[in-house]
């Protein structure tokens, strides 16, 4: 028969019990102050439809699915713009593209884009004044070193990653920037633009070795931040993760490459339509992203470790549509990387700005649910902001809409409208109000190929892949959709859009003959 404790262990035990009881408690309610550490994962180029999540049927993401499972999927997200640098100045100020300082790419030598003005009300740095540790690992592109626009002067404490967009174009770069400080990479200096020689053999897998290092930067990246958490456990982050991947050139190393070796039909790609030649272009894709979504479980599971995953939302998004087809041996039209919608990167169609996003914040954010609300980068700002308790923070010029209670769960009236513009690309405008969408484009044509503008009305409930313009048959809903579309503009010197600015009606083809389209 077992000997009892005793009678004075047991009071001792109960004591003890009775002195922890508070400071378990204390601990709790720290907890459960304490604003959520944010991880925000924006993909490059990756497409609607090119994760299990929404579908894609031959590319493995099985961190990112599971992500999706563990939180909300957003059917109708839209991506600041239609490439790189507008998309991310959105993202960072939660202004739209008719009121956004950068708003198409644009190189300055020697190596960055753009910068953002030095003031900036950028979302890193309102968490960063209210006491967040601000940590950016891969692309900024909005603004280079030393300029007004550099991470380490726009709210981030940490910086390790690209600069610029244009050396972002090559995986094996020979430097990464480390705040303010470039640091090399055990690689050798090559052209990530070259064609594949006339006198090589494109069957042989050693040919292909040039277009390689030793030091794959996305690698690099994820090890930094994965450091950065580490370093940031006893305090509220935010972890900015905007990731190269899959954008050009395709490079991938064999480890990943080996995981799709012989999966797809494949014919060497030869640089004939720009960046570098890859042997199986279809699996490097795929091994790119596959890869990536290895690095975001990495990061899931030490914010797990840490026992900070009640405490931590995540996010992943695209910072716009996937490339159009053959692009530097991309394929995705094979992959049907836009999932069914029309247009590619740099249009302001579907494909060029739907986006996937995941919202994964487990206890608050209920597990797989699928939400169709109209929901845009500049939403990120507000929305965030709510999420921690710093509302108060939110600046009053915003164009973005809190979408806090559709994440918890809770109903919300649909936003206005969505405005986009993008003098790119040849010169693009389009609104959604509800399920109608006005698009217009060629508004930007070069003078001595001169275009006429294009008009189209979809309704994206009955039409998703606006396939059928309606515009000529609704001559009041377009009137009505361009005057507010002309009151989203704003004229930029930075950025001219001659159109726009001078509040040109409109013309050419699919325009609505006796309707007064101009400005109010």
């Amino acid at each position: 028969m077992p000997r009892r404790k005793p009678f004075h262990l047991w009071i001792l035990l109960v004591m003890v019990l009775a002195l922890d009881l508070p400071v378990r408690a204390s601990g709790r309610a720290a907890a459960a102050q304490r604003p959520p550490n944010i991880v925000f994962i924006v993909a490059d180029d990756l497409g609607y439809g090119d994760i299990g999540a929404y579908g894609q049927k031959r590319i493995r993401t099985p961190n990112l699915d599971r992500m999706a499972a563990e939180g909300m999927r957003f059917t109708q997200h839209y991506s600041g713009n239609a490439v790189c640098a507008p998309s991310r100045c959105v993202l960072m100020t939660g202004r739209h593209p008719g009121h956004a300082f950068i708003r198409d790419n644009r190189e300055l030598k020697p190596e960055g884009q753009w910068p953002l003005p030095e003031d900036t009300a950028t979302l890193p740095r309102l968490l960063q004044s209210a006491g967040y540790a601000t940590g950016a690992f891969g692309k900024w592109g909005l603004g280079g070193p030393g300029s007004s626009g550099a991470p380490r002067r726009q709210g981030i404490d940490r910086f390790f990653g690209y600069n610029c967009q244009r050396l972002a174009h090559n995986y094996y770069p020979t430097h990464l920037w480390d705040d303010d400080r470039k640091v090399p990479l055990d690689n050798p200096d090559f052209s990530p633009y070259q064609r594949f020689p006339t006198n090589g053999n494109p069957s042989e897998a050693a040919a292909y070795i040039p277009y390689s290092g030793r030091e794959y930067a996305p690698d690099r990246i994820a090890s930094e931040a994965l450091r950065f958490v580490d370093a940031h456990k006893d305090q509220p982050f935010l972890l900015f993760f905007p990731t190269t991947v899959p954008h050009l050139a395709l490079q991938v190393p064999e480890d990943s490459l080996a995981e799709y070796a012989g999966r797809f039909p494949e014919q060497p790609y030869l640089g004939q339509s720009g960046y570098l030649p890859h042997r199986a272009p279809r699996a490097a894709y795929a091994a790119m992203v596959t890869r990536l979504d290895r690095e975001i479980g990495r990061i899931m599971s030490r914010i797990t470790e840490l026992g900070l995953d009640d405490q931590t939302l995540f996010v992943f998004t695209s910072d716009n549509g996937p490339l159009y087809d053959q692009l530097g041996g991309t394929d995705t039209d094979f992959f049907d990387s836009a999932g069914g919608l029309r247009g590619r990167k740099g249009a302001l169609h579907e494909g060029g700005i739907r986006v996937p996003c995941i919202v994964r914040w487990k206890g608050h954010v209920p597990a797989g649910k699928t939400s169709d609300r109209v929901t845009a980068f500049e939403d990120w700002m507000p929305t965030l902001l709510d999420l921690a308790g710093l509302g108060h923070l939110t600046p009053a010029t915003l164009d973005g809409v809190s979408f806090k209670k559709t994440l918890l769960g809770e109903k919300q009236k649909p936003r206005d409208f969505l405005y986009r513009e993008f003098p790119g690309y040849e010169g693009w405008q389009m609104i959604r109000t509800g399920d109608w969408k006005l698009v217009r484009h060629q508004l930007n044509t070069p003078k001595d190929k001169p275009k006429p503008q294009v008009l189209e009305l979809f309704n994206l409930r009955r039409d998703p892949t606006e396939s059928q313009d309606v515009s000529g048959s609704e001559p009041a809903r377009v009137r009505r959709l361009l005057k507010l579309m002309g009151r989203q503009h704003t004229a930029s010197k930075d950025f001219p859009f001659p159109v726009l600015d001078a509040g040109e009606p409109a013309s050419g083809r699919h325009s609505t003959a006796g309707i007064d389209v101009r400005r109010p």
